[in-house]
């Protein structure tokens, strides 16, 4: 049984606008995402909306649903009663470009900040052998579709501007820790590099980052906890400070 749905939707770009009252058909088994393409079809034609798979793997249609961030593709339009008002913003950590569309490309920055895997000089591709255990260690972080969800989540960026310049956020922390723990990564110096380079230090593990991951990655307690530890150690830990001095 199909019924008449009350959306409150953000129409404007970064200079100007305000939320939008609609009324608009929702049926059975639709998301959130079903709701503003009928939208757009029969009331607001010229709405701006970013997605591509419909299917929660691109991570193209991130929004904030009622002040939470989620996919759009994502969020089934059961999880809230018939009377309720839903209100669809564009996330708040990025410029916007016009109604739910934000500039994301902050994100794409930092990514190449990151420098890349980097293997042994004397191992062929297809030569790469590594226990099981370290590649579902790598796995877990893999599943990242970088729906940016957790970026803008982060109160260091979110509520702080000026703070990108000097932190990645936790998809790229993420990134750093996954590859430092890589025991084929000769990068030998990837824990300082976050901690001097990507501001490891500003984040203060309130696990905000893993609670809005669509794809339930342990961000904080996998990533981002154990590559503090790291840090820690190798910066401050006096005995590996001595084990790392060079021998006479």
């Amino acid at each position: 049984m199909g019924y008449k749905a009350r959306f409150r939707v953000w129409r404007g770009d970064d200079a100007d606008g305000d939320l939008h009252d609609y009324t608009v058909e929702v049926n059975e088994g639709e998301v959130v995402l079903d709701v503003i393409h009928r939208l757009q079809a029969t009331q607001a034609p010229d709405l701006a909306v970013r997605w591509n798979c419909k299917a929660g793997k691109c991570g193209s249609c991130s929004a904030e649903i009622n002040g939470r961030p989620r996919l759009l593709c994502m969020t089934r339009m059961s999880t809230f009663t018939e009377a309720e008002i839903v209100t669809v913003t564009p996330m708040r950590t990025f410029p916007v470009i016009r109604d739910l569309v934000t500039d994301v490309s902050y994100n794409y920055q930092k990514a190449r900040e990151v420098p890349a895997f980097r293997p042994p000089e004397d191992l062929a591709p297809g030569e790469y052998r590594m226990q099981q255990i370290d590649v579902q260690r790598s796995q877990e972080f893999r599943k990242c579709i970088e729906c940016f969800l957790c970026q803008n989540t982060c109160h260091v960026v979110r509520d702080h501007e000026d703070n990108k310049t000097n932190f990645s956020g936790p998809r790229f922390l993420m990134r750093i820790a996954e590859l430092d723990m890589h025991p084929l990564d000769t990068h030998d110096n990837r824990a300082q590099e976050a901690k001097e380079d990507h501001g490891l230090g500003f984040c203060n593990i309130t696990k905000c980052c893993t609670e809005v991951c669509p794809e339930h990655i342990k961000i904080t307690d996998n990533a981002l906890i154990p590559l503090k530890e790291r840090v820690a150690d190798r910066s401050y830990d006096p005995l590996m400070r001595l084990f790392r001095k060079p021998k006479k």
